[in-house]
């Protein structure tokens, strides 16, 4: 194999921009202070570097106070503290949430319900949306908060957040998102959706693995106080004692750096994208026949994703064979995983539909050669396995 495979998995993780790496590269040695530091220069300087990325992440999402961002380890621990966090803070017992979120998201809320919590896993339709009525219904005066990811990772759905958002409101209950499919990638006010609390992460926005964020509305939106929430880690009480540690100032100054060059380039960037992705299914269309697009239609959907299944193929066996093009059958946190997706089997697919989905995520690197070259190579394994007799049934 000659080169680098194309690379095809964008919403599992991204390279790190190269601007990107350039502001960051100061803080690993020159400026390499404690941000927690108050009694000298290096702390002053790491300190300052820290609250200007934190100003920079609380106006991409529209925060109304740059102290509502919390820094995480990532969307997985922003997800844990915020359904730990408001459960164990609040007084009530109800979660709400859907069939389709992230491990980190339901694994959490079925934890919690082991430890008592009642939780509601609510279906959605054959696009990954769910109905806002139903979020309704679900809610009573126990429940004290409500979680939907903005975007989905493996299909791309653009769940009605605005629409939930004032279901929560007039009910009094919290809204948490899980949108680190989403920042830097579609539009996210957090005031304007009346979002509570959201996650993100960096390395899902062309920034460094290792550093996220939670944001916490400091007032609720009914007027009932404070937004009151537990943390996780106990110790210096870093980020207002919501999560102790020191901070990794120069993945913390990447973050927001890579927030910026994606809403500095997000509309162009999308346009192209999703021209892109029209290209490739179009291509892989008119080379096989049986090939299904999973997922909701492109004006509710993130620009860059594509979720296709091969009929009488095998997703696994097709990756197998394609060393020279890097793709998914889902979510890289569940790859461990040997079940079916959890997000296709609640669209309600059929099993061997499932079996043969693929995940396609392009990014800022995809370019319409690497397009023209993954659909020719895809169609040719497709062909072969299909002629090999590598087949899992008709799709009904």
């Amino acid at each position: 194999m000659r080169g680098d495979p194309i690379y095809l998995d964008h919403h599992a993780t991204t390279p790190v921009d190269p601007r990107v790496l350039e502001a960051m590269a100061p803080y690993w040695s020159r400026d390499f202070g404690n941000a927690a530091s108050r009694t000298h220069r290096y702390g002053w300087r790491a300190e300052a570097a820290v609250e200007l990325a934190r100003e920079r992440l609380a106006a991409a999402i529209g925060a109304a106070d740059p102290r509502e961002v919390v820094f995480t380890s990532g969307a997985t621990e922003s997800n844990n503290l915020a359904l730990q966090g408001v459960l164990d803070a609040g007084r009530g017992d109800g979660v709400v949430t859907t069939a389709i979120e992230h491990a980190s998201v339901l694994d959490t809320a079925h934890a919690l319900e082991r430890r008592g919590a009642r939780l509601s896993v609510l279906p959605v339709d054959a696009e990954g949306l769910v109905d806002p009525e139903a979020v309704a219904k679900a809610l009573d005066a126990r429940t004290l908060l409500v979680s939907v990811s903005a975007a989905n990772g493996e299909i791309g759905t653009l769940q009605p957040l605005a629409a939930l958002g004032r279901v929560c409101a007039e009910s009094g209950v919290l809204l948490h998102s899980d949108a680190a499919q989403a920042v830097g990638k579609t539009p996210l006010d957090v005031e304007a959706l009346g979002v509570d609390l959201l996650s993100f992460s960096a390395h899902k926005l062309y920034g460094p693995k290792g550093v996220g964020a939670l944001y916490v509305r400091t007032r609720r939106r009914d007027g009932r106080g404070r937004v009151r929430i537990e943390p996780l880690l106990h110790g210096g009480g870093h980020e207002r004692g919501l999560r102790s540690g020191t901070l990794p100032v120069p993945l913390v100054v990447g973050f927001a750096a890579a927030v910026e060059l994606c809403l500095a380039e997000r509309e162009a960037e999308a346009a192209r994208l999703a021209g892109l992705r029209e290209r490739l299914f179009t291509s892989l269309a008119a080379e096989l026949p049986g090939v299904e697009w999973n997922g909701p239609a492109v004006e509710r959907r993130l620009p860059a994703n594509l979720n296709v299944s091969f009929e009488g193929v095998e997703a696994d066996a097709l990756l197998a064979q394609l060393e020279d093009v890097a793709l998914s059958t889902g979510s890289a946190c569940s790859s461990a995983r040997p079940e079916p997706s959890h997000v296709l089997a609640a669209l309600g697919l059929a099993k061997e539909r499932i079996r043969g989905a693929v995940r396609i995520g392009l990014g800022r690197g995809t370019s319409n050669e690497d397009v023209v070259r993954a659909a020719a190579r895809i169609a040719t394994e497709v062909r072969r396995l299909r002629e090999s007799g590598a087949a899992v049934g008709i799709h009904r």
